[in-house]
């Protein structure tokens, strides 16, 4: 059986945005092994979900047969994009930079296979930061034009709200990547989102002048859910790929709250499983959609945390959320257990309390505020008088009422539950 191009793959999967000269890189991804690169922002010390898609661009790309460069910009992260921004981002010093360098290149080998060269992870830090400024300008400043560079998307909407001269320099270090990249990695792609487009062909011109080569680019669609939602944003805030920062059930969570439009494109994204089992997910209603979102919630928890975290996850949403095991003809490529998993709460986040305060009662809105269900005590007290309220699965009828001893399970715990879908556990010890 001959094996799909990966530029067809990325395509049908929906990751293609714009390319430059969309034959050649076809024709180029087709044969022998190529290297290309995403560059990824030290600003802080976790991805998140809005990573995703530049993150399974390359391991696609490595499941192909491609190497793959993750490129750290531990360097450009000293200026600040500015590309999709509407004012400057806040300095890092170079030690916050450094650190947060260093995290993200652990979390990307969660997904791409770094041994014997298979990919490699580098630090843009090692070529920029040893540039002498007056040499940088004469030999790469002079291939820019002022004019073009204004008139590129990624600096005009700056204009208006400024645009410093620092920010200004960040096209002329990404470009010096790619023609870095290119001439000691033979790297012939740079892919990126498509606030990069006028990066990426700056980059290719400059390889073009310094090196003689072709090099080409390929850009990804900035994700939005179907209700035009930034993705990964949530009432809690941002969904983190670290699970010290966004636990493995939470993460899980996310994903199964999918909405019912954004599901298949989000299993064509954010999987491996196979496109012809994913188009079918198109003819799913009801409860055999809520199973492909589970399927969903599942592999995506996987990729990024483990099959272990995954099933804990699985088995934990399944006690308080009541999910169905998922039939064997819904998306049968899965690993996801098929068969009912023993209820769990272990994946739940959850608070200790100590008996002896609970033996005095605690109000109902400061064990919602200590459980981390609401951000703050007022809120508590909104949403209990609201009725989003749950202990035990029955609804709370007066915000101060009084929790006890008389309210911890069999297990030791007491379950609460904010709204339909955001649960934490209460530990008694």
């Amino acid at each position: 059986m001959k094996v799909k191009n990966v530029y067809d793959v990325l395509k049908e999967r929906g990751f293609v945005e714009q390319v430059t000269d969309e034959e050649s890189v076809r024709e180029l991804l087709g044969g022998d092994r190529i290297t290309c690169y995403i560059g990824f922002d030290p600003t802080a010390s976790s991805l998140h979900i809005g990573s995703l898609v530049p993150i399974m661009a390359l391991a696609q790309m490595q499941r192909h047969g491609h190497r793959p460069i993750a490129l750290v910009g531990g360097g450009t992260a000293l200026i600040g994009d500015p590309s999709g921004k509407t004012e400057m981002r806040q300095i890092l010093r170079q030690e916050e930079i450094n650190a947060n360098a260093e995290s993200l290149k652990m979390q990307l080998a969660r997904y791409l296979d770094f041994s014997e060269g298979m990919a490699l992870l580098l630090n843009n830090a090692d070529w920029l930061a040893p540039l002498n400024y007056i040499e940088f300008l004469r030999d790469i400043g002079r291939h820019f034009s002022v004019n073009r560079m204004l008139a590129a998307e990624t600096y005009r909407m700056r204009m208006e709200t400024g645009l410093n001269f620092i920010e200004f320099n960040y096209m002329l270090l990404q470009s010096y990547d790619f023609y870095y990249l290119c001439k000691h990695y033979n790297c012939l792609i740079q892919m990126g989102g498509n606030d990069q487009w006028g990066n990426i062909v700056a980059g290719m011109d400059l390889t073009r002048r310094m090196e003689d080569r072709k090099v080409y680019g390929v850009t990804f669609p900035l994700i939005v859910t179907s209700l035009g939602h930034k993705m990964g944003k949530t009432e809690k805030g941002t969904v983190w790929l670290d699970g010290r920062l966004t636990a493995p059930y939470e993460y899980f969570q996310y994903w199964i709250n999918t909405d019912d439009a954004d599901v298949k494109r989000f299993l064509a994204l954010f999987t491996y499983l196979p496109m012809d089992e994913i188009e079918k997910v198109a003819q799913l209603r009801d409860a055999e959609l809520n199973m492909a979102k589970t399927v969903l919630a599942f592999e995506a928890t996987a990729i990024t945390h483990g099959d272990e975290a995954a099933q804990a996850a699985l088995a934990a949403s399944m006690g308080a959320f009541n999910i169905k095991p998922v039939r064997d003809d819904i998306l049968p490529s899965s690993r996801i257990p098929r068969t009912p998993a023993p209820e769990s709460t272990s994946a739940i986040p959850f608070v200790e309390i100590a008996k002896e305060r609970l033996e005095e009662g605690i109000p109902a809105f400061e064990l919602f505020c200590d459980a981390q269900l609401c951000r703050s005590k007022g809120e508590a007290r909104r949403v209990l008088t609201q009725g989003g309220g749950y202990i035990n699965g029955e609804q709370i009828q007066a915000f101060d009422m009084k929790i006890g001893p008389d309210h911890i399970d069999a297990g030791g715990e007491i379950r609460l539950r904010k709204g339909k879908k955001i649960f934490a556990i209460v530990r008694v010890r």
